[in-house]
């Protein structure tokens, strides 16, 4: 059996951690903690209730919200589907206008570009030189009919961090919502919903350590009476998101995010130490350069553009798992949306590669990494030519 590369992609989506797989399966089977949340009658779908509740809260807990206000989704592309279009929908008005960014994720984009065709007015900001949306840029945008703004805590690509509680007051000071999506953000950013000036907030447990299927939207209080559900059937979720839930991977997301939290601190200081050891190796190789803010991130995700005529990556696919753009971009095989409004054009975007650290990467992949990295650059084969 052929060794497995080395996994350096954790922003597409991370290995479910081990204790989590406990909790998750013991949900499962006629044995286990199997009934319907939903069924208040008897003690299989109260022990489920009160096993969904468990998660509410630790979900609430890490992001410094209040357990009723967390509505469970299958992931944050239904979280941020919500937001918008419940958001567009409950105005009970045509027209309106909404801020975005060029850079944000495609469940943004399309679902903004869903909006723009049914008469919404969209303007999609553009990043400035270190890849962030500034809360001047937010201010410049906004009208008297704008309602929402839906930014990023955290560039998927990138890994560059906008100043959410900043840009949060620019919109509060004009009436208007706040919606952030934040799949690359939680339990690597400190996120205190208390305090910041968001109403709307989306969460993903695969990127977390959770199951894929699973996932949250976070609704404050000047959002409740100003949404509008888009699935139906049972009144699930305060009315918002109806379905049976599913109880292993939301018990499954709540243990996630609750070692996320008890980890936060030796977990960020960890990967600072694995992204210092890993650019101090790549940055001896002639005109690589880090992508975006150097110190206005995270340190989990490296987005690095190499010289032309310097890098194999036929060579380095089979070695290392990165990507060479986000996940959902990966099958159009198109340049990376965000190194192109950052200004790139399109054979260095191709030059490009993001690398991204999680909780089981070593100082050995770091290095064994870095080595290969060096020799694909090494051999500099026309492939980029």
């Amino acid at each position: 059996m052929n060794k497995r590369p080395l996994y350096f992609d954790y922003a597409a989506t991370t290995p479910v951690d081990e204790r989590v797989i406990k909790v998750m399966v013991e949900c499962l089977g006629f044995s286990g903690n199997f009934g319907n949340p939903a069924s208040s009658s008897h003690a299989f779908g109260q022990q489920a209730r009160q096993s969904v509740e468990q998660a509410r809260r630790q979900v609430a807990e890490l992001v410094g919200a209040l357990p009723a206000q967390i509505v469970w989704t299958s992931g944050a592309t239904e979280s941020n589907n919500l937001a918008l279009k419940g958001v567009a929908q409950a105005r009970g008005v045509a027209g309106g206008h909404i801020i975005t960014s060029q850079i944000e994720h495609k469940a943004i984009l399309d679902t903004a570009k869903q909006l723009q065709d049914a008469g919404v007015a969209v303007t999609y900001l553009v990043p400035d030189a270190d890849g962030l949306i500034t809360p001047q840029a937010v201010s410049e945008a906004m009208r008297e009919d704008t309602f929402l703004v839906s930014l990023m805590l955290v560039n998927n690509e990138l890994g560059t961090v906008n100043d959410i509680p900043a840009i949060g007051q620019r919109v509060r000071d004009r009436q208007a919502l706040f919606h952030v999506d934040a799949a690359q953000g939680a339990g690597k950013v400190a996120i205190d919903l208390a305090e910041w000036p968001v109403d709307l907030m989306s969460f993903s447990a695969h990127k977390l350590y959770g199951p894929k299927g699973i996932g949250a939207l976070y609704v404050g209080p000047r959002a409740q009476q100003r949404l509008l559900a888009q699935i139906h059937g049972g009144g699930h979720e305060g009315g918002l998101r109806s379905g049976t839930l599913a109880t292993h991977q939301i018990v499954a997301m709540g243990e996630a995010f609750a070692l996320a939290a008890a980890a936060f601190d030796e977990e960020k200081t960890l990967i600072v130490h694995l992204r210092e050891r890993l650019l101090e190796q790549l940055f001896s190789i002639p005109g690589v350069r880090l992508n975006g803010s150097p110190s206005q991130r995270i340190p989990h995700t490296l987005s690095l553009t190499f010289n032309e005529g310097e890098f194999n990556s036929t060579v380095l696919l089979a070695s290392i798992a990165f990507s060479a753009t986000s996940a959902c971009n990966s099958a159009s095989n198109a340049p990376s949306h965000v190194l192109l409004a950052l200004g790139h054009d399109a054979r260095a975007a191709s030059r490009t590669i993001r690398l991204s650290l999680g909780r089981f990467t070593t100082e050995q992949d770091i290095d064994q990494a870095a080595q290969l990295i060096k020799a694909a650059c090494a051999s500099a084969p026309a492939f980029w030519q």
